[in-house]
């Protein structure tokens, strides 16, 4: 066996060896209530070629976002991605290289960072940006840790316009780690008082922007009634492609930024690997998770890269980090570096106008379909819908029109029925308008 290549001797030498019976031996100290009495229900080993089958056969089922008309957004959004991206994560450098103990060795990998890092500070208006993150999601929860460690406070006020998922992620993490979070009702209309909830025990305000039903809110005031009391302000932004027209985390305030960076340089991926980003002020960097590459020399005078700011406890002594996350999504981290300086500033500018162009115009024409009306007052590239019947049903109807219509904010919120009729839908710049005319013409025939 190509994967299992021990046999039945050697299984037994094994077990000798370490003075073992059986197999079940290894797991006696697993509770009898979590063990199995059975074999999982999956089909017994197969050849290669069997198993290649078998899984074409069950990816063959899925329908990437590629195969029609597709508005999905909701956090993870479809954009073209230049081939030069792919072609050159590829080269043997970079597509083996891990992660950088040995700067000596690793002066690409770490140069790379070092202009990734660049990157997220200027989108983002911050002073200083780590060198990633697995994930916008876990960003935003080590965000939270962050802040607490900061103002020596527990309590996080999380917006209803912030990502479900990115809200579990945040509340997992505080059950584990000694702090709470308190989330503010989901508000399809984007109305919600979260300075009127800060007080003297809040560590933190999370807000996204756009948030999660398309709105976008310039955050200044808020972040001053958090700093007034004491606490800090965290922005999320889970499309990075409107930093390139709208009003950066930093200029409004914000403490600690933090963002999916899927929309830059990476193609959807059925939902990963993705990378987040981070940024803060200058002022709280010794507190900031994750790795951070500086500029040098070296005893030659010729210029460098370096681990910064790096101590033990990141990697050995680990119950006393500041973070527990040692490494970085390094070939994302990379496309994204290469897609931004491919576009350039003006070309980064250009391309979030034509996704926000091509969002005015599909709401237009949405708008116009009986029955229909969108939420918004404000929007980058995605706004949600009101429908007069609930969305999910609606959805699935018109994948048999070849139309990928969006998010059902159900599938987001299944516990508040008063968003069942609600649809979450983007466009971006790989939207023609033959799409938009066709979702339009579709909907209006599956009301």
């Amino acid at each position: 066996m190509r994967y299992l290549p021990h046999t039945e001797h050697d299984r037994r030498s094994m077990l000798a060896a370490i003075g073992a019976a059986s197999v079940d031996d290894l797991y006696r100290d697993v509770p009898v209530a979590a063990r199995l009495e059975d074999h999982v229900d999956l089909p017994a080993h197969q050849g290669e070629l069997a198993v290649e089958r078998t899984i074409a056969a069950l990816a063959a089922k899925n329908r990437p976002a590629g195969s029609m008309a597709s508005f999905l957004g909701a956090g993870a959004y479809r954009h073209h991605v230049p081939a030069s991206v792919d072609h050159l994560i590829q080269r043997g450098e970079f597509l083996t290289s891990y992660t950088p103990y040995q700067p000596e060795v690793t002066q690409g990998t770490l140069q790379m960072l070092f202009e990734f890092q660049t990157q997220v500070a200027l989108i983002s208006g911050m002073d200083v940006a780590n060198a990633s993150m697995y994930d916008g999601a876990t960003a935003a929860a080590e965000a939270v840790m962050m802040a607490n460690r900061i103002t020596k406070r527990t309590k996080s006020i999380l917006s209803g316009g912030l990502h479900p998922h990115y809200r579990e992620v945040i509340e997992t993490y505080g059950r584990w780690s000694g702090f709470s979070a308190k989330a503010a009702m989901p508000d399809a209309a984007g109305v919600e008082d979260l300075a009127g909830q800060i007080d003297a025990d809040t560590s933190c305000v999370v807000v996204q922007n756009p948030s999660v039903f398309g709105h976008v809110r310039d955050h200044a005031a808020l972040a001053a009634a958090a700093q007034k009391a004491g606490a800090l302000l965290i922005v999320v932004v889970t499309e990075a492609v409107s930093l390139g027209l709208l009003k950066p985390p930093g200029e409004m305030g914000a403490d600690i930024f933090v963002g999916e960076g899927q929309s830059i340089g990476n193609a959807l991926n059925f939902g990963g690997p993705y990378v987040g980003l981070f940024a803060t002020r200058d002022k709280y960097v010794r507190q900031m998770p994750g790795r951070l590459t500086g500029e040098t020399v070296d005893a030659d005078g010729r210029r460098g890269w370096v681990l910064t700011l790096s101590t033990r406890e990141q990697h050995i002594r680990r119950e006393k980090a500041t973070s527990n996350i040692c490494t970085n999504s390094g070939l994302c981290a990379l496309a994204f570096c290469i897609h931004l300086s491919l576009l350039g500033e003006d070309g980064f500018t250009r391309l979030a106008e034509i996704n926000h162009a091509h969002a005015v115009q599909l709401a237009e024409k949405l708008g116009g379909v009986k029955g229909i009306s969108v939420v918004n007052d404000s929007f980058f590239n995605e706004f949600a819908l009101t429908l007069p019947e609930p969305a999910s049903p609606l959805v699935e109807r018109l994948v048999g029109k070849g139309v990928l219509a969006g998010v059902p904010a159900a599938r987001l919120w299944p516990d508040k029925p008063d968003l069942a009729n609600h649809l979450i839908v983007a466009a971006t710049e790989t939207n023609t308008e033959a799409d938009m005319d066709l979702f339009a013409r579709a909907l209006a025939e599956v009301l």
